[in-house]
């Protein structure tokens, strides 16, 4: 028989901690041992063929199913007997049996002991059937600690099956960090067709390369491919094409037989081999690299003026918003000018005209990272905007240094030649040009009197002609403009909303309120957000200050300042190979 404590310690207070749970340990161990030597026991549990003695007290503790099942009935003679049944009626009876004496384990204190991933998930459904609180947290922790690239699905699986969020959120980490050794595990050719096309569209995904992503949804469809071809298309709208190199594209893609016999894939092919020949405007979106490619999107700064707007900045340099990284790019050479425009045409840079009365036009090569002076333009001029649009530039407008210009140039750069386009109806500079939706809009600016205008004009190649759109809602100059899925955003000329401009319907509108007016800002898109760098505020100095608007949430956040404070700059968008 134990003895209890003293009368004289049991006046002086309760137990310590310490001593009580010593003492809830013993009689734990205490039953355990009685269990494994069948003493006192009063119930016979019975799993995969093997019989495990018990205490009724014991099971009622610690399952609320045996708490329920026992108070329902009469202790009998001898020791009643209840069946187990497998967790699942695939489950072998040696692993229904292993997966009960964990649970009986746990619940007689003497922990939980785990070999493998599949004794762990048979033992976490036992324990939610049976009732056992505790073991699904140690069952999840143990999974979580066997988690590797090989058996990320499987264990996505269980983790969907059973709620355990932390472990879910760890596979899906797990899956998208390694995604290119998962895709070549048996699990992925089983996964369904919504379970691929998720993974696939993951722009966080682990690959270097794209050409990862296209190989394994071109193998998870080989797998069953007379069930899964009709999978195809679907699958391989979230394969980044233009992001392929191109004669892999040639080789691999385009001359794959599964690709050639399916008509709905060719629109496919026909809009990545537009964006090879044209450039980022043909498909923004699938020619955005996901995030951990050796490629990223970074927003090139060039030139521009100081606080003071009397110095003209001789700096080029690129950030990457991810990392928040500045890289120094070559300057451009000789640099004595502002209010210039730049542009990116298939990923290389271009930059004309210039204070005062430029015709000089240099593109930056990104594989060459230098820059080259290539054709001059027809007529000198600052203050312009230049737009791409089917794969040549279009420079708009503009100042000479006597007159507003009505003069547009096309430039070709095949043949490296400029010729003259269709003129503006109405002459104007330091406005914003854009190109979206096949069309250049020329929004607001200065007139040739001097005053600024609402006037929105717009050019349509197909026709060669100028036409009018519904005014803007403001009369303001120094504007920057970018296009977004199809929506026109308008920033700059202290004005404190951002504008959208829907080229579709003709209808103006306000997308948001900024922090702090500013013009003649540099304004690009980046990452799927509008990207507003510098410019000059209210009391006319330039500023470093730099926000972000995400058109998905409608939020504008502050970023990050620029290096120094910069107006009037070059502010455009590339693709780069980080780390050059």
């Amino acid at each position: 028989m134990l003895e209890g404590p003293a009368p004289e310690e049991l006046e002086a207070g309760s137990p310590a901690p310490c001593a009580a749970s010593c003492h809830a340990q013993r009689v734990l161990q205490t039953l355990n041992a009685f269990r494994r030597s069948g003493t006192l026991t009063d119930v016979v549990l019975r799993a995969g063929g093997r019989d495990f003695p018990c205490h009724r007290a014991a099971l009622s503790a610690g399952s609320a199913y045996f708490r329920s099942l026992f108070a329902a009935g009469r202790p009998e003679h001898g020791p009643a007997v209840v069946p187990v049944a497998p967790v699942a009626s695939e489950a072998a009876p040696g692993a229904a049996a292993a997966a009960l004496a964990v649970v009986l384990d746990y619940v007689y204190g003497a922990g939980v002991r785990l070999r493998a991933e599949d004794e762990a998930a048979a033992v976490l459904a036992l324990a939610e059937r049976l009732g056992v609180a505790g073991l699904r947290e140690a069952c999840a922790r143990f999974l979580e600690g066997r988690l590797r690239a090989a058996n990320s699905l499987a264990l996505r699986r269980v983790a969907a099956a059973f709620s355990l969020a932390s472990l879910a959120e760890r596979c899906g980490r797990v899956l998208r960090q390694a995604f290119v050794e998962v895709a070549r595990h048996a699990d992925f050719l089983e996964l369904a067709p919504d379970e691929v096309a998720a993974l696939l569209a993951d722009p966080a995904l682990g690959v270097a390369r794209e050409e990862a992503v296209f190989e394994a949804a071109m193998r998870w469809v080989r797998h069953d491919a007379p069930a899964r071809r009709g999978q195809l298309r679907r699958l391989l709208e979230h394969v980044r094409l233009p992001l392929l190199a191109p004669a892999y594209f040639l080789e691999k893609v385009e001359a794959d037989e599964l690709l050639q016999a399916s008509r709905e894939c060719r629109p496919l092919l026909l809009q990545a081999r537009a964006c090879f020949i044209l450039g980022r405007e043909a498909g923004a979106l699938q020619a955005r690299p996901r995030r951990f490619m050796e490629l990223a999107e970074v927003i090139v700064v060039i030139g521009g003026c100081d606080r003071k707007g009397l110095l003209k900045l001789p700096f080029t340099d690129a950030y990457h918003p991810e990392s928040r990284r500045w890289t120094p790019l070559p300057s451009l050479p000789g640099y004595t000018r502002s209010e210039f425009a730049a542009c990116a045409l298939r990923n290389d840079v271009y930059v004309s005209g210039g204070h005062i009365n430029s015709r000089d036009v240099w593109m930056f090569s990104t594989p060459l990272h230098t820059w080259i002076k290539v054709a001059s333009l027809l007529k000198g001029r600052w203050r312009h905007k230049m737009a791409v649009m089917q794969g040549q530039l279009f420079v708009v407008g503009g100042f000479d240094g006597l007159r507003r210009l009505r003069s547009v140039e096309r430039y070709d750069p095949f043949s490296n030649t400029w010729v003259a386009a269709a003129p503006l109806p109405e002459a104007v500079s330091s406005a914003a040009v854009v190109s979206c939706a096949g069309r250049i809009y020329v929004i607001g600016g200065a007139g040739q009197d001097g005053v600024s205008t609402n006037k929105v004009q717009c050019f349509d190649p197909k026709e060669d002609q100028w036409s009018l759109r519904s005014p803007a809602p403001f009369s303001q100059r120094c504007l920057e403009a970018v296009s977004l899925e199809g929506i026109i955003y308008v920033v700059g000329g202290l004005m404190s909303k951002i504008f959208t401009y829907d080229p579709g319907t003709d209808v103006w509108g306000e997308a948001a309120v900024l922090p702090s007016p500013v013009e003649s800002c540099g304004v690009t898109v980046c990452d799927g957000k509008i990207h507003i760098l510098g410019g000059r505020d209210d009391l006319g100095e330039s500023t470093d200050k730099v926000f972000t608007f995400d058109p998905s949430n409608g939020q504008v956040e502050a970023q990050p300042s620029l290096q120094r404070c910069t107006s009037s700059h070059g502010c455009i968008t590339i693709i780069q190979t980080l780390g050059r």
